[in-house]
């Protein structure tokens, strides 16, 4: 289990525990639960094989931070951090004979095959660099070895001290005395355990499909009104123009390439995203309350 750590990795590991597997966790960072401590965005095959040695399946979970502004051009540096560690990760793992593998994706590049027309992979590097990490990882993995490619939408849940990166913005933002407002638009959305239980199946399965996830479809309208209401804080939500959606990233585009760098999701491009309805069909139907809660549980007042 790569990514052992985080909240899905963490997830998964508990799944797999619960169906009788025998799990081994890495991550880059020691703390309990974490069996190995390697950093394998930079770690060589031969380093790599001796952790997969003996073992069946490998699942990757390590993050990457599409919205992070760096130096242009910026594509060398994101196939480094997600395309480079997956080739070597899954050559490691044709070489010890693993027989299945599963890498934690994201729901862009199920949009990308449902609406080419939106041209994603030209617009943004972070979706390019995920088309090509699914590619690549596969090609060195091998027809022995399925890879099955998870499409993440927005995860809700938490593992112990362990949350959604994003969750962090929206927390302060719905606990405050902020107005809340949201575009148009919407996304999808599921549950770190449901997408351990759908990694888990697609690993016993030894699933080479690429698998969009999705328990709910939800409006901005609702998500943001469903977190202010699970942190304590319900109150309306108001309707944000779609022009100003527009403007406010065009002009942080333009605030970027007058710094000369990007972030994997262009800036000039995002507020047509936003403004779509990125759902993904069909949806288990499960409930996020549980899972919406866990990551933004009401505090209680001091005494």
């Amino acid at each position: 289990m790569i990514g052992g750590s985080g909240l899905i990795g963490a997830h998964v590991a508990d799944v797999l525990s619960e169906r009788g597997h025998t799990v081994s966790t890495v991550a880059r960072t020691a703390r309990p639960g974490v069996d190995h401590v390697l950093d394998v965005e930079t770690a060589p095959v031969e380093q790599l094989r001796p952790l997969l040695a003996g073992l069946d399946g490998v699942v990757y979970a390590a993050r990457t931070d599409e919205q992070r502004p760096l130096r242009k051009p910026i594509h060398p540096a994101f196939r480094r951090d997600m395309v480079d560690p997956l080739v070597r990760l899954f050559s490691a793992a044709r070489e010890e004979g693993l027989t299945r593998g599963v890498v934690m994706g994201s729901y862009y590049t199920y949009f990308d095959r449902l609406h080419p027309q939106w041209r994603l992979a030209d617009r943004h590097v972070y979706i390019c660099c995920r088309l090509e990490q699914a590619r690549e990882a596969r090609e060195a993995a091998g027809p022995g070895l399925p890879v099955a490619i998870l499409e993440l939408p927005f995860v809700f849940g938490r593992a112990g001290d362990r949350l959604p990166n994003w969750a962090g913005p929206l927390d302060g933002w719905a606990r405050s005395r902020a107005p809340l407002a949201a575009p148009t638009g919407g996304t999808a959305a599921t549950s770190a355990r449901n997408v351990a239980e759908v990694a888990v199946d697609a690993l016993e399965r030894g699933s080479g499909e690429d698998i969009p996830i999705a328990d709910e479809n939800l409006t901005w309208h609702d998500m943001i009104s469903r977190i202010a209401s699970a942190a304590g804080r319900p109150r309306p939500v108001r309707r944000l123009p779609g022009w100003l959606v527009r403007v406010s990233m065009r002009l942080g585009a333009v605030q970027q390439a007058l710094a000369r760098k990007e972030s994997g999701i262009n800036p000039a491009h995002f507020g047509d995203l936003l403004l779509s309805p990125l759902f993904v069909e069909p949806v288990t139907g499960r409930s996020l309350d549980t899972a919406i809660h866990e990551t933004f549980p009401e505090k209680t007042p001091p005494a």
